[in-house]
């Protein structure tokens, strides 16, 4: 039997694709922002698009994928490859049904949920956002049935194409929403955000339909099948059930945050927005990475009953987190104002937006590495059958984020940022949680391997820290230039110098992650020269 180990190369491939799309992701906010700026009208779109882009982490992205992803992968070890597609079958044909009649009821019901998502905002405008959620909501759906395929190819070990599908959301968002926002308000009034909200739902169809022709390939057929009374079925929504609420935590605290940020005036659910997307830039480079490589070798090896290698396993993907986001964490700190500056000051985004924004990002930035860690620590419960702990710690975390919110903002006067702070330090919480009660749970977690890699890229980080510093001193003059190349150049200098040192000090370090990339890029190298005609 071969030994499924976690496949440093995959995520290499899933951490490209998803860079791809985050990259276009963050293009389609640089032009959210150039042409709605942070006011008013997107204010209304924001809070529009956060009602079923929660519920696409409560049913698809989040618990849906986890689930199934647990359950199809177990399958096919016990018992055959077959007896897992009948359960897919089963699950789409599911999900097909439930997530229409959740679509039907959003729509119906958009003004009661812009009513509790944005408490504060004035008739005018929760009229607007009503209007945009119900245009808006039929994305739940596409987006659902798309995680459900995604779930399937990662399973049989195809990570790259369902990574790409979401780049495929962005473009049909970016280049659909763009032409109809123009042909409905050649100026880019408010108007115009209802062909942004229709350019969504063109985006979600083509992140379902550009995976089709591998999940063919791979040997599923589709034909209804209403079996959900299948003992696979009841397993996926047994699991379902607490990975609703955990494998959402971060949304829902957005969502809170959303809420707080509606009594803070025109801007403040912009500002929170546009930080928290930046932000998951390199969250979803590396830490969606590594946890989607992480969850299907998890499952299988738990499902083997290997805890030795289901230890070890995890706690590669958990140092592999830290060494990737730890540098991005200190970068984002550093200089979120030049990086929010340089992508998103323009048009209608004002340099009073910049700071704001840029200051938010700055306490986001404080939660990334535990952001990235829980992603791949939670869903590992459910391959042990501890389907309640990250729903437990989750609620906690929900619970914390409340309380924080409503002493950093309002007591302490901090604002939007106070917001930020919370979101940040709630992920650190509920990571050394979660870290704590898998010891327990595993027999163990590889704490001080964890702790001396740890150690040796926090020494590497300090020569990034050097590096930002002096090269903020030096660069000055043209990061703060009017010219946007000086500030490009001067900017993408400072993060390939720091980048480099970072990596080489970790190497010299032994840091086993470092050395094992440096493997791979040589190993790339030497298949390129032996082709080479002059080889």
């Amino acid at each position: 039997m071969v030994k499924e180990k976690l496949n440093t190369r995959a995520a290499g491939v899933v951490a490209l694709a998803v860079m791809l799309s985050r990259v276009l992701g963050l293009a389609r906010e640089l032009i959210f922002a150039a042409l709605f700026g942070a006011g008013r009208g997107m204010d209304a779109y924001i809070t529009a698009y956060r009602a079923p882009n929660l519920l696409r982490d409560l049913f698809a992205e989040g618990a849906l994928s986890i689930a199934f992803v647990t359950v199809f992968s177990k399958l096919g070890v016990e018992k055959s490859y077959e007896a897992s597609w009948e359960l897919a079958r089963k699950m789409a044909t599911l999900a097909l049904v439930f997530m229409s009649g959740v679509t039907l009821l959003g729509m119906i019901f958009a003004p009661l949920l812009i009513g509790v998502l944005a408490p504060g905002f004035d008739a005018g405008k929760a009229a607007f956002a009503t209007e945009l959620t119900r245009i808006m909501f039929p994305f739940i759906l596409l987006v659902s049935l798309a995680a459900l395929v995604m779930g399937m190819l990662n399973s049989r070990n195809i990570f790259g194409v369902p990574a790409l599908a979401s780049s495929f959301y962005n473009l049909g968002s970016i280049f659909g929403g763009v032409s109809l926002a123009w042909w409905i308000d050649p100026t880019f009034g408010s108007r115009a955000l209802i062909g942004m909200a229709i350019g969504t739902l063109i985006g979600g169809f083509l992140q379902l339909a550009v995976q089709i022709p591998s999940l063919k390939k791979v040997g599923f057929t589709f034909h209804f099948d209403f079996g959900w009374r299948d003992e696979q079925v009841k397993r996926v929504l047994w699991l379902m059930l607490p990975a609703v609420i955990a494998a959402s935590a971060v949304q829902i605290n957005v969502m809170v945050n959303s809420v707080f940020a509606s009594f803070l005036g025109d801007g403040a659910v912009s500002w929170l927005s546009y930080a928290f997307r930046l932000m998951q830039l390199p969250l979803g480079i590396f830490g969606v990475a590594v946890a989607t490589v992480t969850l299907p070798a998890v499952a299988k090896i738990a499902a083997g009953g290997d805890m030795a290698h289901f230890r070890e396993t995890l706690a590669k993907a958990i140092r592999l987190a830290l060494f990737l986001t730890l540098p991005a964490t200190i970068g984002l700190m550093m200089m979120s104002g030049e990086i929010i500056g340089l992508i998103y000051e323009r048009g209608k985004f004002t340099a009073n937006d910049t700071l704001q924004t840029g200051a938010a990002l700055q306490f986001y930035a404080v939660g990334l590495m535990g952001y990235a860690c829980i992603k791949v620590l939670s869903p590992a419960f459910y391959a042990l059958d501890r389907k309640w702990t990250p729903m437990l710690v989750t609620l906690f975390g929900i619970g914390l984020n409340i309380v924080l919110n409503w002493l950093l903002t309002f007591r302490l006067g901090m604002g939007h940022k106070g917001l930020a702070l919370s979101t940040g330090l709630v992920a650190t919480i509920d990571f050394c949680i979660l870290y704590v009660l898998m010891r327990r749970a595993a027999g163990g977690m590889e704490t001080l391997k964890v702790l001396g890699s740890f150690g040796r890229i926090v020494v590497a980080a300090a020569g990034l820290v050097a590096v930002v510093l002096v090269g903020r001193e030096w660069l000055a003059p043209w990061l703060t230039s009017v010219s946007l190349v000086d500030r490009l150049w001067s900017l993408l200098a400072i993060i390939g110098a720091a980048a480099a040192v970072y990596f080489g000090l970790c190497a010299l370090l032994c840091v086993e992650e470092a050395r094992e990339a440096l493997a791979l890029l040589r190993r790339k190298i030497s298949r390129r020269g032996m082709a080479s005609p002059g080889a």
